[in-house]
């Protein structure tokens, strides 16, 4: 495995975080123990999860993921050896199962973050995230802003950061992060740290060889602010393993059990999903393989967050981390990516 430290932090992240959202639906109790002692064994240290997980969100399953993260630390013993985050849920009008609240307001802080730690069987944890806006952003599929959304936005970003920086100094959390956001976000926050907040030390944000908009003028942001990038959906639901390709369904994939899950399913996704197919096989390579790499690989990339429903996955994907793409297939990726920019928004 492969270590690198969170900016602002005296974290050191392995280059290959466990996403955990599959926990409690996809994958039993038991099933999540396994693969976290696998990746543990294997050198990862960095856990990512959410309280609306498991996903796709249902009243019956949220919290299970948590749950299975705390109850395999109760086992282990081994909360001081790994660095877990979670993230408090952003307003959205489907999920009031979690809190009829649903803004990062103090009594949505409080009820969420205390209910986590609880779930999680921990007293801390080592980043805490605001899962996304409370203001409208062109995420999740959508592709264009839409400014009439956002005339109803008051920004409450002071007031948010002054309550994560009570949970900090209340030894409740280490440190502060996004996820979802974008460069307005990112500045909006910077602009509140000049004036003595605390800072944000990462974004986790959707990247991948299909989703590749952060490029446009958020990498930015994260190089001249120094702040980490946490990359989630790096296979983009699992298309980028190719196993969609040619109107297959496989069974236990995630898009064919969940078909809105469209993000990536689009004809032009399809086109840029064969193409780069295309350059892995002609390399002797998977395409998961390259397609993790070519995340991994990004200089503004701080932990490739990757999830499994069966160890074989797992196996493989923690593997890439070992894998490095020569100048000629990045040139292949990169003029791919010329003709077909960013398809899956």
């Amino acid at each position: 495995m492969k270590y690198t430290n969170l900016p602002n932090t005296s974290l050191k992240v392995s280059k290959i975080c466990l996403g955990t959202m599959t926990f409690g639906n996809q994958n039993t109790e038991t099933d999540a123990h396994q693969q976290l002692d696998f990746a543990i064994e294997k050198g990862i240290n960095f856990i990512d999860t959410a309280e609306m997980y498991a996903v796709p969100a249902d009243p019956n399953t949220q919290g299970l993921t948590e749950k299975y993260i705390g109850s395999w630390l109760a086992k282990s013993g081994k909360r001081k050896d790994v660095i877990v985050t979670s993230k408090i849920t952003g307003p959205s009008r489907g999920l009031h199962h979690i809190r009829e609240q649903l803004d990062f307001s103090v009594p949505s802080l409080e009820d969420a973050l205390h209910k986590s730690l609880k779930r999680l069987q921990t007293d801390y944890l080592d980043v805490y995230q605001l899962h996304w806006p409370e203001r409208a952003v062109n995420i999740f599929g959508v592709r264009d802003y839409s400014h009439s959304e956002n005339e109803r936005w008051n920004d409450t970003i002071s007031e948010t950061l002054a309550r994560l920086e009570a949970f900090v100094k209340e030894g409740k959390v280490r440190y502060i992060g996004l996820s979802n956001e974008t460069p307005f976000g990112v500045m909006r926050y910077m602009e509140e740290h000049r004036k003595g907040k605390l800072k944000m030390v990462s974004v986790q944000n959707a990247y991948s060889l299909l989703q590749r908009r952060d490029e446009v003028g958020l990498t930015e942001v994260l190089q001249m602010e120094n702040i980490g990038y946490l990359v989630y959906s790096p296979l983009a639901f699992g298309m980028l393993t190719g196993k969609y390709l040619k109107g297959q369904k496989p069974a236990n994939g995630r898009i064919t059990m969940y078909p809105n899950y469209s993000r990536y399913s689009s004809e032009s996704s399809m086109k840029a999903t064969t193409a780069y197919q295309e350059i892995a096989q002609t390399h002797g390579l998977s395409l998961t393989q390259m397609a993790l790499a070519f995340v991994n690989q990004q200089p503004f990339v701080t932990s490739t967050i990757i999830g499994a429903t069966s160890l074989e996955q797992l196996s493989e994907n923690i593997g890439s981390v070992d894998v490095t793409l020569s100048e000629e297939i990045l040139k292949e990726i990169q003029s791919v990516h010329e003709r077909m920019p960013n398809p899956a928004p």
